[in-house]
């Protein structure tokens, strides 16, 4: 049983920084918002020669891709007054490897969370195994792990945000689909480099808000409850007897 246990608390500890950057990949990633403020910001309806209506439609049709059970993604637009898919052959195909990715990171997001509440609920809650201090401390171990992470990749980041994300698309992608051609692909001319690099920092400025908010209330936590049993430990210390009344 002890090995379980630890091997229960190194599997939560590791779930708080995988939950926390998958959940915000998630967020960004299903926010239609963030698409049609990019479109704007990076001219992407003067790169593709497609309407803005047409690219927000884009942007609507392409989170219910990451999230249905459609293989293609297909979507048609207006382009010289002519309806064509808005994605080539190769363009299609990359989208299929992205959804792959993208399944990842939901399965990811939703196991890590169930792991969280169930052991929180069965370890600490229902079973009364462990005070509640341990819960804390292990919370912020789980932070410390998630940030040690992402100086590393920081770090990795430094030396040209250009050459971190052709790594990544290496690692992650078995094949060159995702090297576009800027010139003629729309896929890479609505999305540009700078969006991708945006979207990396506010994922990044996110996790590290809600680390950080972990890491507040847990340290809020451990002081009061050290304070707490202070108080108690003084008050059994030097308690008052009652006084009976005197017999008579």
């Amino acid at each position: 049983m002890a090995v379980l246990s630890r091997i229960a608390a190194v599997g939560f500890i590791l779930a708080i920084p995988i939950f926390l950057l998958t959940t915000n990949v998630r967020f960004l990633a299903s926010d239609t918002s963030f698409y049609e403020r990019g479109f704007r910001k990076y001219d992407a309806a003067e790169a593709t020669g497609v309407a803005l209506p047409d690219l927000d439609r884009a942007a609507g049709e392409l989170v219910a891709y990451f999230e249905n059970d459609a293989l293609t993604l297909r979507i048609i637009v207006t382009q010289d007054g002519q309806e064509v898919s808005l994605y080539n052959s190769r363009e299609t195909a990359h989208m299929q490897d992205v959804k792959s990715l993208m399944r990842v990171v939901y399965r990811l997001n939703e196991v890590s969370l169930a792991f969280i509440l169930a052991y929180v609920t069965a370890v600490f809650l229902w079973s009364g195994e462990r005070p509640m201090r341990t819960l804390a401390l292990q919370a912020m171990a789980g932070v410390g792990v998630g940030a040690v992470a992402l100086l590393a990749l920081g770090a990795f980041a430094l030396a040209g945000f250009d050459q971190a994300w052709t790594k990544f698309h290496e690692l992650v992608f078995n094949n060159d689909l995702w090297r576009l051609n800027p010139a003629t692909d729309h896929l890479i001319q609505m999305f540009p480099e700078r969006f991708w690099e945006e979207a990396t920092v506010i994922v990044a400025v996110l996790t590290g808000a809600e680390a950080l908010a972990i890491v507040a209330a847990s340290l809020a936590y451990l002081v009061f409850s050290r304070r707490a049993r202070t108080e108690a430990a003084r008050d059994a210390g030097t308690g008052t007897r009652a006084v009976r009344p005197a017999s008579r």
